[in-house]
């Protein structure tokens, strides 16, 4: 901007810093229409490479980036997930071990309550046979009682009629027979 009006001032200048410029790449072997071909390749091919490549490889880093980000905040969330997921599998576990216990403590009072009733039962059992037997005794001693006094009954009678020698009527038998039980049941 500065320069367009100071070379339109002195159109002289213009010429003289060219022709120095000229003088000055010969010295040194520069071959100015090969250098300008040479500068406009580059600014070609770095522009292609700006537009083509570079923005390209920028905006493939930038999406890369963005990933990186992403999944490191959805790292943190299933770290937090994670964390959440393990605070609620060890409550589930505690609450899971005392159901257990109580569980446990239920079935042993169960089981003491139902060993109580059994034990209970057997005894009521054991009563009940001890008295059955008590009155099977009770009613077989009352029969051999009676068969002891027919017995002794009938043995005083004979022996009676034995010792007497005379045949005893069924009067004396019957009186011998009540006295001889009279006796055994005193």
């Amino acid at each position: 901007m500065f320069i367009v009006p100071i070379l339109a001032a002195a159109p002289g200048l213009l010429e003289g810093l060219l022709e120095s410029a000229r003088q000055t790449g010969e010295q040194f072997g520069v071959n100015w229409p090969l250098f300008l071909s040479n500068v406009i390749s580059f600014l070609l091919v770095a522009a292609l490479l700006v537009r083509f490549a570079y923005r390209p490889i920028l905006d493939v880093l930038e999406q890369r980036r963005q990933r990186i980000a992403e999944s490191l905040e959805n790292a943190e969330k299933i770290k937090e997930q994670l964390a959440e997921a393990e605070a609620k599998h060890a409550e589930i576990l505690k609450r899971a071990n005392g159901e257990a216990q109580k569980m446990i403590a239920e079935a042993r009072a169960s089981a003491a309550a139902l060993a109580q009733t059994r034990e209970q039962a057997a005894i009521a059992e054991a009563e009940g046979i001890i008295a059955q037997a008590r009155e099977a005794i009770a009613l077989e001693h009352d029969r051999m009682l009676t068969d002891l006094r027919r017995e002794v009954a009938r043995l005083v009678v004979d022996t009676t009629g034995k010792v007497t020698g005379k045949v005893l009527t069924a009067e004396d038998q019957r009186r011998l027979s009540e006295e001889a039980a009279r006796e055994i049941a005193a």
